[in-house]
């Protein structure tokens, strides 16, 4: 085991800077000289009836997987291969209308060569992304991604560093312009996330509003002592009250403690703030909960042609995970 004292070893952080620096300075060379076929690649894949197939082994299997992932995610049908489980019956997943998207640093890597084979056999449109534009993988392929070859970031010029942060770098460029292409939404988004915080934050109101018979809701001409019976037994500190089907007002603790001297001798249209702030069903819940934590109140009224449909509580936005 080697001993290696401070005067030996160089400083962690600055290492860490020197990383750091070296890969920053490959993705604006990349930025710079884009290859020539990444426009030609994206209108491919946006036209393509069938999915991408996307392919590596080693640490590019790694970002091949990555980079599949986060086409899926944007919009772009994707799926990962294993290129040695291709050899094995795998390549009976690519089918007609797909492409592939090959990766190989070298461009030269053997297990790639069944299914680069595939791809020539039955004319499946290959994608080569690799920094040798005169490698085996790139002279196949239809498309070249050529990155530009640049020194790793490890010093010794053998761990993929460098070459992989380009990859995955070239990998979310082709993701976020598939995405511009196909004027991919945040709600499309939401679409493939509906679970954990993001998916949450995605949510709609028209989600998470209580509605029918769990909403509060009473006429205008309806006795307060009424009136409070129902906030109580819904339990969200509010009545809405309505006009025929239309939203008048609403009633919270507030509009009761100001009202307190003679409360019970009114009706719910006296007491209730006239035009109060609502939202719509579509609205992100997100932004529900912006508008809860600006006006400092724990409760909104969702209405659609100015109609009450539900109630969205702080609560109900607290158990979804928004907030």
């Amino acid at each position: 085991m080697t001993n290696a004292t401070p005067e030996t070893c160089s400083d962690p952080t600055e290492t860490a800077r020197e990383v750091l620096r070296t890969e920053a300075a490959a993705l604006a060379a990349l930025a710079d000289a884009m290859p020539p076929d990444f426009a030609a690649t994206v209108d491919l894949i946006a036209t393509l009836p069938g999915r991408v197939i996307v392919t590596g082994i080693g640490k590019s299997g790694h970002i091949a997987r990555k980079i599949a992932a986060t086409l899926a995610s944007t919009g772009t049908r994707a799926l990962f291969v294993h290129p040695a489980e291709a050899s094995h019956g795998d390549l009976g997943m690519i089918g007609d209308g797909d492409a592939i998207l090959a990766m190989s640093n070298s461009g030269e890597t053997a297990e790639l060569r069944d299914i680069v084979a595939h791809a020539a056999r039955f004319s499946v449109p290959l994608i080569g992304l690799s920094s040798r534009p005169n490698s085996t993988l790139m002279q196949a392929a239809d498309f070249r991604l050529t990155l530009p070859a640049l020194p790793e970031a490890c010093g010794i010029g053998m761990v993929p560093t460098t070459s992989t942060t380009l990859t995955l770098g070239l990998g979310d460029a082709l993701a976020v312009a598939l995405l511009r292409r196909r004027n991919f939404r945040a709600e499309d988004f939401s679409v493939f996330h509906p679970g954990g915080k993001l998916g949450a934050q995605m949510a709609r109101v028209s989600q998470l509003m209580q509605t029918g018979e769990r909403m509060p809701l009473v006429a205008a001409d309806t006795p307060m002592g009424e009136t409070l019976i129902e906030m109580t037994s819904k339990g969200l500190g509010i009545a809405a009250v309505t006009d025929g089907d239309a939203l008048l007002g609403v009633i919270t603790d507030g509009d009761l403690r100001r009202n307190m001297a003679d409360l019970m001798s009114r009706n719910a249209g006296d007491v209730a703030t006239r035009d109060p702030l609502t939202v719509t069903p579509g609205m992100l819940a997100a932004g529900a909960l912006a508008l809860l934590n600006e006006r400092k109140i724990n409760v909104l009224v969702v209405c659609e042609d100015g109609r009450p449909v539900g109630i969205l509580h702080v609560h109900d936005l607290l158990r979804a995970g928004v907030a």
